[in-house]
């Protein structure tokens, strides 16, 4: 037991490398992920633009953020896809026949799900430079984005670890990302939330996206953050806590 939680990071870094070897043979999925943001990114900029009220004079600048999170979201679909396979292919059995710390096995998935949606999130931001996208925003503020964002991600992937080790079937590990990803669709990111009736205002308001997109929104343009940034970064390390713990007793269930 000493030994193991001795290699704990060596163990670690050996999944890392192991998840991003199979992440870089199927770079399709990336692709896929990074496209659709993009697609509404253009959908909205160039068609329905011009009918959004925002107060601002570049609504590719409002937008961004938004377009950011539902990348990441759609993104970890594929973090409980690859567990799921692992999962029914037997992997874990012959992983855990080695002297090796097993939580490894996951931190693998989780920290190939930070890689492959930061690629993802820059490629996406060169698409918004290339469409107009500007910030006044310095190095810290910029930090502050990517610290944000890696949050996010980190908790969103032990979400995804809870339905890959849960789920019965490859569509049902990957299923569980619809609402996540329809979420910041009900949120500030595309439109204020003033604009919108009573109850889907307050929903809106209220849930995560929209703190998180606010705090960010506010960072790239060097505006006051105000609370924004601290409801986001409690919202993103509350979900890691929950996510992780419960991912943790579904895994050991399932060894």
């Amino acid at each position: 037991m000493e030994a193991t939680k001795k290699h704990f990071f060596s163990d670690m870094n050996v999944m890392l490398g192991r998840s991003m070897r199979h992440i870089f043979r199927s770079m399709d999925t990336i692709i896929t992920v990074t496209i659709m943001p993009i697609g509404f990114m253009l959908l909205f900029v160039y068609v329905f633009g011009g009918a959004i009220q925002t107060g601002t004079d570049n609504y590719v600048n409002y937008l961004l953020p938004g377009i950011l999170l539902i990348a990441i979201a759609s993104g970890i679909s594929y973090t409980s896809y690859r567990l799921f396979i692992d999962v029914q292919g037997g992997i874990f059995e012959r992983f855990h026949s080695m002297p090796i710390a097993r939580s490894t096995v996951l931190w693998g998935h989780v920290l190939s799900s930070l890689v492959s949606n930061a690629l993802s999130v820059v490629v996406i931001i060169v698409a918004a430079l290339m469409m107009g996208f500007r910030s006044s925003a310095g190095v810290l503020p910029w930090l502050a984005v990517a610290s944000i964002l890696m949050l996010f991600t980190l908790a969103l992937s032990w979400v995804a670890v809870i339905a890959g080790l849960s789920a019965k079937s490859v569509d049902g590990a990957g299923a569980f990302a619809y609402p996540i990803v329809f979420l910041p669709f009900i949120s500030s990111a595309f439109v204020p939330t003033e604009s919108m009736p009573p109850i889907v205002r307050a929903f809106a308001e209220n849930q995560p996206v929209t703190a998180i997109v606010e705090a960010i929104r506010a960072l790239l343009s060097g505006q006051p953050v105000g609370n924004d940034i601290w409801i986001a970064l409690a919202w993103c390390i509350g979900i890691t806590i929950v996510a992780y713990i419960f991912a943790m007793r579904a895994y050991k269930k399932r060894v």
